[in-house]
């Protein structure tokens, strides 16, 4: 098993007056998925926000690459290496396919501002559509394209929340083949929110459930079988 590269421990988060995550304790290793699982509204996305400093925590000590980080904003967590790719993809609809690769510029020094030819080689068809505004992509290329933009910036841990989700069988297999060569590079750190499990499962080395804003249950893959990963995320 891979050292953890990023964990927390006690996270409690709120919105407004509602607690939404209770004590959770979590923790993601470089060259490994790690999947949150859950059924809706358990706290899975909000776990992600906590992590990529979209949604401010309440409490929770946050390590990343064995430093404590204190109360990191979004721009400075990125500038870290840590990149949050959102449920619903939050393209921008009237950029080119180039302008929205190139909003992930935002946190890199200027020298290092330009799109990695491994993007295009995970993604061919973006080069293809590089003019083409991402309001006219298709609902699995505008997947394809949000996980490109994160990855412009060479990330050290990726956080992705339902990259499946509506997407056509043949891009789901697509973006599960991409995951695995971004794991197997073992430079990067992947925190999967996955309602699809046998997707889920075929990918991930260590699980999380959770349930009320709580882990319900956690587990290696050589010790969690489908079937009770399944049973554990029923409702």
């Amino acid at each position: 098993m891979a050292d953890d590269f990023l964990s927390i421990e006690g996270l409690t988060l709120h919105y407004g007056g509602s607690q939404i995550l209770n004590g959770v304790d979590f923790a993601a290793a470089e060259g490994e998925v790690t999947c949150v699982m859950g059924t809706n509204g358990v706290g899975k996305t909000s776990l992600l926000k906590a992590l990529s400093g979209t949604h401010p925590r309440s409490r929770g000590e946050y390590t990343l690459e064995g430093q404590k980080i204190g109360s990191l904003k979004a721009f400075d967590l990125a500038r870290r290496g840590v990149a949050y790719v959102p449920q619903g993809r939050e393209i921008f609809p009237f950029l080119t396919v180039r302008e929205n690769l190139e909003t992930g510029y935002a946190c890199l020094p200027r020298a290092q501002r330009e799109v990695p030819g491994e993007v295009f080689e995970l993604f061919p068809i973006l080069k293809t559509f590089l003019n083409r505004r991402g309001g006219d992509l298709s609902g699995g290329q505008q997947q394809q394209l949000a996980i490109a933009r994160a990855l412009v910036a060479g990330p050290k841990v990726l956080l992705l929340d339902e990259p499946t989700e509506g997407i056509q069988p043949n891009v789901i297999q697509q973006i599960g083949e991409t995951i695995r060569i971004l794991k197997e590079r073992g430079t990067i750190a992947i925190v999967l929110v996955e309602q699809y499990l046998s997707f889920a499962y075929d990918l991930g080395d260590a699980f999380v459930v959770m349930e009320r804003g709580a882990v319900k249950l956690r587990g290696r893959k050589e010790s969690l079988s489908l079937d009770e990963l399944t049973a554990s995320t029923a409702l």
